[in-house]
């Protein structure tokens, strides 16, 4: 039920709308109307490249307005889907769910084309666009309630050749760290939807929060500009990170539930070390303080194993249960070829 306006078919630079039917009390007839701009020229890729899947994650929706703005058909070979706000209700309300549906747009897919927004939404992923994609990339920070180190990450696919693609383009991000990761909070990701037809797939976690640094948007443009000449949809050198004078990646991974630790009690949350700090195991991370008996000794929260500080809460008011720190472990990139 979704339409558009632009021709993806058809050569040059083109700026419109995806347009989701959308009925609500003072508009009957309404659509919910997600900018979407293509660039096509020349023979080459298709990559789709995603922003504001989370409506408060802001890092992607900049970079993928300034590349919209931007790029002329010249630069491309191949072709080039930017949609810099997907979960469009969402990043006008500066919510991680639409307030439309109350749903994750990354916990919808395959999605239904008769259900809600956010449902039509996934589903014209799935069935439009992530058909005609080589690559997906969907970036992610972490929002209001996290805070990441900022870091390309991907899925552990099993298959080899698929598997290679996505790190080698997840490292020509060039972040100091890179991330393999699982997911502990549900199913129907749009990552593992484009991995479930054989796409490369690539995402990142820049930073989080509201204040995002000057240095956290370069690495979000200069890592996706980066990333779109290594697969061949722009033209111009890719940079290493040895090219740049940096040393090697730190390649991290946190592939079990203990890697992601919850707090166990509600209060004030207090992390103990700094972020992309080096942990051992049973060193103090964090405490949780009881606003409400502050007598009372804090929850002291330990590492459960050695590694990386890689992400931490950023609002410190903690409910039982909310994911408070990540700890990744160091690993091999041959161990992950």
């Amino acid at each position: 039920m979704i339409r558009t306006d632009i021709d993806l078919d058809r050569k040059g630079k083109q700026q419109g709308f995806l347009r989701v039917p959308y009925s609500h009390n003072l508009g009957g007839w309404a659509n919910v109307m997600i900018p979407m701009t293509v660039v096509a020229h020349g023979a080459g890729p298709t990559v789709l490249v995603l922003g504001g899947n989370h409506g408060d994650e802001y890092q992607g929706q900049v970079a993928l307005m300034k590349l919209a703005r931007s790029i002329s058909q010249e630069q491309v070979q191949g072709r080039l889907i930017l949609i810099p706000s997907l979960n469009f209700p969402a990043a006008l309300a500066s919510t991680r769910l639409s307030p439309i549906d109350g749903m994750n747009l990354n916990r919808a897919f395959p999605g239904d084309s008769e259900g809600s927004v956010t449902s039509q939404i996934a589903h014209y992923l799935t069935h439009e666009l992530f058909p005609i994609s080589d690559a997906v990339i969907d970036i992610h920070s972490g929002g209001r309630s996290m805070e990441f180190v900022p870091c390309s990450h991907m899925h552990v696919v099993s298959d080899r050749l698929q598997r290679q693609a996505m790190l080698d383009a997840m490292l020509a991000w060039n972040t100091d760290f890179c991330f393999l990761y699982t997911d502990i909070a549900g199913s129907g990701l749009l990552p593992v939807e484009a991995e479930s037809q054989g796409k490369t797939v690539l995402t990142t976690e820049l930073g989080g929060g509201e204040a995002i640094p000057a240095r956290v948007h370069r690495i979000a443009h200069d890592g996706l500009v980066n990333v779109l000449k290594h697969l061949g949809v722009l033209q111009g050198t890719v940079q290493t990170r040895a090219s740049l004078g940096l040393e090697p990646t730190i390649l991290t991974q946190a592939l079990e539930a203990k890697n992601y630790l919850l707090a166990p009690e509600s209060g004030i949350f207090e992390i103990c070390v700094e972020l992309g700090s080096k942990v051992s195991v049973d060193e103090p991370l964090a405490r949780i303080h009881y606003l409400e008996r502050p007598d009372r000794e804090p929850a002291l929260i330990v590492s459960p194993k050695e590694g990386y500080l890689l992400c931490m809460r950023t609002a410190c008011k903690t409910q039982q249960g909310d994911c408070i720190a990540v700890i990744a472990e160091a690993v091999s990139v041959d161990s992950l070829r």
